[in-house]
């Protein structure tokens, strides 16, 4: 009887031996026939979109429309979707690059399922209408003066009349009112493209990117922002002090918004009077900005730029007096998913465009690091999305260290710099994003799709989100006609992802902690990555892996720990022990 048992189950385990082989090989013909397709119709919509976004007219955006509609209706076929939850089934006999890729699809049909054709056409155009809306606007004092997105940055962190800066506040938020009936719609066919596939939200389903489900999400952000409200209640306190002497009023409780130098006052440039870096750009161009973040990169050990980077991208503001018109937003692009890379910037001589560069650039580099062999093109993404923007931010807060700064001739030897003051400065951009990126934008977006928060609401609850989270509360009352979450690009077509950047910073500041204290051997704020090979092969066995790899066990492998502000507060402990005694005697916070 044991003999028969035994033939039984050697039976069964070479059939089984036999149909594992067989199932493997019908997954990867199914990907391989999916990738070939999807990346080419990829491709031509990343095509479209290009030339809609730095050439912004209607017959472009027509275009956007017509490629994204192709490329939504293959992704979202039911074909694929069956054929892919079928093999899945069996994920325990296929290996792992296959389940990620199987479930890749899955999860890029989940955006566009072809069960509801009709929700997702009208989808695709609803996105590219409401993105032409937002940056074909003029934006116009009230004379009739036109600004730039620029143009009102700029005068946002250099006016001090309050009456000149509450009029270019207030011309910032005009766009909204236009695009909040395009908002409604968004949240409507957004979520029903999400719930078709089982999520509870379109929140919910962007979330999942991190292996999360969106109440989550919220909770890990509530966290965070717990963790960092104290020292943001210093600054914050610190600066509306130092506000109210240079507008020349009374301490209020709470800051206007128009007080603030940024648009959503999601960073505070220009405060710290003593780090005025812009003037050591007055004899650097645009075109050494662009070139000197490259040779960061190349000094490290990345490659230069590719050609077709150089020749395709756009890299500096459209001609004042021409009529075309361009998304003012930087960004990188990954456009073929293999060797097209480019970049979307508006590049001018400040301080704010060095940065911004060297942080795009990182994502280029990215790219090109998981463009390999080992890399299959539907994992051809950062671990997470917060990891893309975390390498961004860590190159960012790279090009700012004094030694490096002082190695390529920015910052000469005749100026010092008060090492308090400059963190102080870093700050104002780094620490106080944290209660806009975790707080207001995660919360918004929350409500929005997986409360389906009402239209008639939508800018009440904006303010109260802001006042609570922020402490900033509008100049005057804004009605409901109003908008001014859609003025923030990322609520119209980067939506419900906004944490990535909350989830960048956190990276940003472990990744550099680790550097210093690892490879560096130096403190954490005198750190020079320039020329050090050995950083950039850390930072390639980061790149390299695309989406490979979950993301907590690649951050705990190359960190040593998981996902904390605890590098983060470490860091600026020094300048939380200044504000502290800078603060003696004031009511803290808001």
């Amino acid at each position: 009887m044991k003999r028969v048992y035994l033939i039984f189950f050697l039976i069964c385990g070479l059939q089984l031996s036999k149909a594992e082989p067989g199932l493997q090989r019908q997954a990867e013909t199914f990907i391989t026939d999916y990738t070939r397709q999807y990346q080419k119709l990829y491709y031509a919509a990343s095509l479209a979109s290009w030339q809609a976004n730095t050439d912004i007219k209607p017959e472009n955006t027509a275009k956007e429309i017509e490629a994204n509609k192709k490329l939504a209706e293959f992704k979202g076929k039911p074909e694929f979707m069956k054929k892919a939850q079928s093999l899945l089934k069996h994920e325990q006999t296929l290996d792992a690059l296959t389940v990620k890729q199987l479930k890749a699809i899955l999860y890029q049909a989940a955006h566009a399922p072809g069960t509801i054709p009709d929700v997702v056409g009208k989808l695709v155009e609803a996105e590219a209408n409401q993105n032409e809306a937002l940056y074909s606007f003029e934006f116009k004092l009230s004379d009739g003066t036109k600004l730039s997105a620029n143009d009102i940055d700029e005068k946002l962190v250099t006016e001090t009349d309050l009456a000149r800066r509450l009029e270019v506040w207030q011309a910032s938020k005009e766009v909204g009112e236009e695009l909040r009936q395009g908002l409604a719609n968004l949240q409507t066919l957004r979520n029903r493209v999400a719930i078709e596939m089982g999520y509870s939200s379109f929140f919910d389903l962007e979330t999942a990117d991190y292996g999360m489900k969106a109440s989550e999400m919220v909770e890990l952000m509530d966290e965070v922002y717990e963790e960092i409200k104290p020292l943001y209640a210093q600054l914050y306190t610190w600066v509306k002090y130092k506000l109210a002497e240079r507008y020349g009023g009374p301490v209020p409780q709470k800051m206007p918004a128009h007080w603030l130098p940024n648009r959503w006052s999601q960073s505070w440039p220009g405060i710290v009077e003593s780090v005025n870096l812009d003037d050591l750009y007055t004899y650097r161009s645009p075109k050494w900005i662009v070139k000197q973040a490259e040779l960061f990169y190349v000094s490290m050990g990345f490659p230069v730029l590719p050609r077709i980077f150089l020749q395709k991208s756009d890299l500096y503001p459209a001609p004042a007096d021409g009529s075309r018109k361009k998304n003012s937003h930087a960004s990188a692009w990954h456009l073929d998913l293999d060797k097209d890379v480019r970049s979307l910037m508006s590049v001018t001589n400040n301080d704010q465009w060095f940065a911004t560069t060297h942080h795009e650039l990182g994502h280029i580099y990215y790219y090109i690091s998981y463009t390999n062999p080992d890399v299959p093109v539907l994992l051809r993404e950062g671990a997470n999305r917060g990891f893309h923007e975390g390498i961004g931010e860590l190159i960012s807060i790279a090009s700012h260290q004094e030694p490096y700064m002082r190695e390529i001739g920015l910052l000469p030897d005749s100026i010092q710099i008060d090492k308090i003051q400059w963190l102080l400065n870093e700050a104002l951009d780094n620490i106080v994003f944290m209660p806009w990126a975790a707080g207001v934008m995660t919360h918004f977006e929350y409500e929005l799709y997986e409360k389906q928060m009402p239209q008639d609401e939508f800018n009440r609850r904006w303010w109260e989100l802001v006042e609570h989270y922020q402490g900033i509360v509008p100049p005057a009352e804004r009605g409901e006609e109003l908008c001014d979450a859609a003025t923030k690009t990322h609520i119209n077509n980067d939506p419900a992802q906004y944490y990535d950047y909350a989830v960048a910073k956190l990276l940003q500041y472990q990744i550099h902690d680790y550097i210093c204290r690892n490879i560096l051997k130096t403190d954490p704020h005198n750190a020079n990555y320039f020329n050090s090979t050995d950083v950039g092969e850390y930072l390639k066995s980061i790149l390299s892996v695309g989406q490979t790899r979950d993301w907590r066990e690649l951050l705990r492998e190359k960190t040593g720990e998981d996902l904390s502000a605890r590098a983060m507060l470490d860091y600026f402990q020094p300048l939380m022990d200044f504000l502290q005694k800078e603060n003696e005697g004031r009511d803290i916070g808001f």
